[in-house]
């Protein structure tokens, strides 16, 4: 789930940057270098979703942690190693398929006081734009649509690094995180503790655990 805001603000690739500043050198920002080995994962790439989660988590009644996962998605993943801003993801997911171990709990969530399943069946993400932040992190801004509401996000993305598996696939994992305000969404239902609170925090922590399959060109 790059896997997952379209601000009109300009992604400098580190290594094509010009400066025209002419302030004092040692001022200026230094370009982040990029591992050489990056360049050969440029390619198309899918999630391999029996190895990955499109996952969640959010506090309960302020004293404990809801986490759940969406089990049905599709995905399409562009990575380029030597100008990672031309780097892209696009992330479609069935919400039906949350699963957070309790059948009454899954069903509240796709129903009308959250996600509303049967009017809106899909979230997506779709990328922007994509900066590289140093050593294996980037950084993701992009658009995140749940019930027709789109607002822009930015995912704190990780790159753990790659093999070829025993069955011959090329693999590369990525773990996603960033945190949204639920209520930005229209995911407003709550209820109040009596000792003060909320049932359900706002807050919702959006995880992604990536093992992605170069796919063929």
């Amino acid at each position: 789930m790059g896997i997952f805001s379209r601000r009109q603000s300009a992604v400098i690739d580190p290594a094509t940057a010009v400066g025209t500043d002419t302030s004092d050198p040692a001022d200026a920002p230094r370009s982040v270098p990029l591992d050489p080995a990056f360049q050969a994962l440029t390619g198309p790439w899918t999630i391999d979703r029996s190895h990955s989660r499109v996952g969640f988590s959010v506090r309960h009644a302020m004293v404990t942690t809801v986490r759940g996962a969406f089990t049905d998605y599709d995905s399409t993943l562009y990575f380029d190693g030597a100008r990672p801003s031309e780097s892209r993801a696009e992330l479609v997911v069935r919400v039906a398929s949350v699963d957070t171990g309790v059948e009454q709990r899954d069903a509240h969530i796709i129903g009308p006081d959250f996600f509303d399943a049967r009017r809106y069946p899909e979230m997506t993400f779709r990328s922007t734009s994509t900066s590289h932040e140093g050593g294996g992190s980037f950084r993701m801004t992009g658009d995140l649509t749940i019930r027709d509401v789109t607002r822009p996000v930015h995912l704190q993305l990780d790159y753990l690094g790659s093999v070829l598996d025993p069955f011959g696939y090329q693999r590369a994992g990525f773990d996603g995180t960033t945190t949204i305000d639920r209520t930005e969404w229209g995911l407003a239902y709550n209820q109040r503790l009596k000792t003060g609170g909320a049932m359900v925090s706002e807050k919702v922590r959006l995880q992604f655990d990536i093992s992605a399959i170069r796919s063929a060109s």
